[in-house]
């Protein structure tokens, strides 16, 4: 009967060895995507307003674009967590609304941090840890980002030049990875995900 016991002990430590460890910094990059991008998708969507109210159309559409975007990310990010058996802590979003000038800026700094470090450092992590649905939604989010770091800085150069109407004047967004185009150079295929353009949401 002792024998029993510790056989059963031994196996059950073993098994316990044997037991993946979970993706720790993973795990926390995706909540800090989450956060990041649903904050961003209503401050985008904020700047959209106070755009259109100072009479700049073309860049109320381009912030409600990459609000629609954002929006893609973090929902992709949070698939990916609850998959890892993780759930996500509910918070509340916190920015400031200022001109439209400086909120354009606001969204330059923003891009180019996630550009530059935040996404670099996750896809590294996620890489590290073998979690390839994360290494997936990051890479997606990472691509869109590069994207509307250079819409945002042509849309600022044309706000101090007085040069809106060289702007785009709508944008498609893929509704699966978030990528985000000029409406008048739109591919047939997501270039990042290969979704067909007809599912593309039109802004």
């Amino acid at each position: 009967m002792k024998n029993i016991f510790v056989f059963a002990l031994v196996s059950l430590i073993a098994l316990s060895g044997c037991k993946q460890s979970k993706p720790e910094k993973t795990i926390e990059n995706l909540k800090a995507g989450i956060k990041g991008e649903t904050t961003a998708s209503v401050k985008y969507a904020a700047f959209a307003q106070k755009a259109r109210a100072e009479g700049s159309e073309a860049i109320a559409k381009l912030f409600e674009a990459a609000s629609k975007a954002e929006s893609i990310h973090a929902a992709n990010h949070k698939k990916v967590l609850e998959e890892l058996g993780e759930k996500m802590e509910d918070f509340k979003p916190e920015f400031d609304v200022k001109t439209t000038a400086e909120n354009l800026q606001t969204a330059i700094d923003g891009e180019t941090y996630e550009v530059s470090t935040m996404y670099p450092r996750f896809l590294a992590d996620a890489k590290a840890e073998k979690v390839d649905k994360a290494v997936k939604s990051f890479t997606w989010a990472f691509d869109t980002e590069k994207k509307h770091q250079r819409f945002y800085t042509k849309a600022l150069e044309a706000l101090k030049t007085n040069t809106q109407n060289t702007l785009p004047t709508g944008y498609a967004i893929c509704p699966v990875c978030g990528n985000t185009y000029d409406l008048a150079n739109v591919d047939s295929k997501c270039a990042f995900c290969q979704t067909k353009k007809e599912k593309f949401v039109n802004i």
